[in-house]
């Protein structure tokens, strides 16, 4: 059962991702939206719990992938078709699929790459998913022309080489891992009980995280120009 406590909050995962599809197709996208929401807190467990037991493996990496696709790519793009891109015809069936496809490119990237640890190459899938699937909850206050060009904003970062910072290898106390049935029970009851506090607090933080690769990638084109501007006066004084 150890060396499987891993797995299951990746297969977890997974399900609630397959929920959220069932419950898009009825129409039910709020609901929706909140398991992709639930959906993270298994995401963020299920590596930490790996690492701190000595569980992790090879055959956990491709099933968290796997199931993050399922999760944080195909579940949000359905929800947004749902809520906005089905009303755009071709060009919205197009946007719906470039999501989970710049999802996927960023997974397969993310498992051939070597060497970063402390950051992200691309905006992680699971933020994204997060993301889409907030902006999809609150789309009473937001233009629904945004939502399209959001989606595509969100697709492209996930493709980029815009740095995130990469939290997974914090310290974490080992005994935390211990109580990791009732940090998920915890996380069902309050999103049933404050869902919409807790959704906002969650989009608020994940905005932030999306928004400072931009800036990040703001300030290194300033430097870059500036570097650029000064070799044009050295070279022309």
């Amino acid at each position: 059962m150890r060396k499987s406590l891993a797995n299951l909050l990746t297969l977890l995962n997974l399900v609630l991702g397959m929920a959220s599809l069932m419950l898009s197709v009825q129409g039910a996208y709020e609901t929706a939206a909140l398991l992709v929401i639930v959906g993270m807190a298994f995401d963020g467990l299920d590596g930490r719990v790996a690492r701190a037991l000595g569980i992790s493996s090879d055959f956990g990496k491709q099933l968290d992938s796997l199931s993050d696709i399922v999760t944080f790519g195909v579940a949000p793009a359905i929800i947004m078709w749902d809520v906005v891109l089905r009303d755009m015809g071709v060009l919205g069936a197009v946007i719906a699929c470039a999501f989970p496809v710049a999802g996927a490119l960023r997974l397969a990237r993310f498992h051939v790459q070597t060497g970063q640890k402390h950051y992200f190459v691309g905006l992680p899938i699971t933020a994204a998913g997060g993301i889409l699937s907030t902006f999809a909850l609150y789309h009473g206050l937001i233009p629904l022309f945004w939502l399209p060009i959001l989606t595509v904003a969100l697709s492209y970062l996930m493709i980029s080489k815009t740095r995130y910072p990469n939290f997974k290898h914090l310290a974490v106390p080992r005994f935390a891992y211990m109580v990791v049935p009732l940090i998920a029970l915890v996380v069902a009851v309050v999103m049933i009980d404050h869902k919409d506090l807790v959704a906002r607090a969650i989009f608020i933080v994940l905005a932030l995280y999306g928004g400072y690769g931009v800036w990040y990638d703001l300030q290194a084109f300033r430097k870059r120009r500036a570097r650029r501007r000064d070799a044009y006066r050295s070279t022309h004084h």
